[in-house]
């Protein structure tokens, strides 16, 4: 499997970065489909409304949320797996909306996939 890294969806692209997939349950606000080009967005893989509701990016949940956005992705195999094919095919980018660097999905789903 290639190198999978995380970047908030607002900042520039590195050059060469690899593939970016948008992994929110949300289109980010401000951001048009043309900027994100070709970017696939699965919004399959991102945590359930009910959990996104319960964190409310709230770093003193962060270790239950990751524990149950965890399960989530234990419960959803061929999500996990599409992101797995694209992995084993090169570089990847997941792209959230988030402030918080440390506290977002993007950081589980990474540390996720690389078990």
């Amino acid at each position: 499997m290639h190198r999978i890294s995380i970047r908030r969806v607002y900042e520039p692209a590195a050059e060469n970065e690899g593939r970016t997939i948008l992994v929110d349950r949300l289109w980010p606000r401000g951001i048009s489909h043309a900027e994100l080009g070709n970017a696939p967005w699965l919004k399959d893989i991102a945590p359930s409304e009910d959990l996104r509701h319960w964190f409310a990016h709230d770093p003193a949940k962060w270790p239950e949320f990751r524990r149950r956005y965890t399960a989530e992705l234990d419960a959803n195999p061929q999500a996990v797996a599409e992101l797995r094919r694209l992995a084993a095919q090169g570089p990847l980018v997941l792209l959230y909306a988030a402030r918080d660097e440390q506290h977002n999905n993007a950081v589980v789903l990474r540390d996720y996939l690389g078990q």
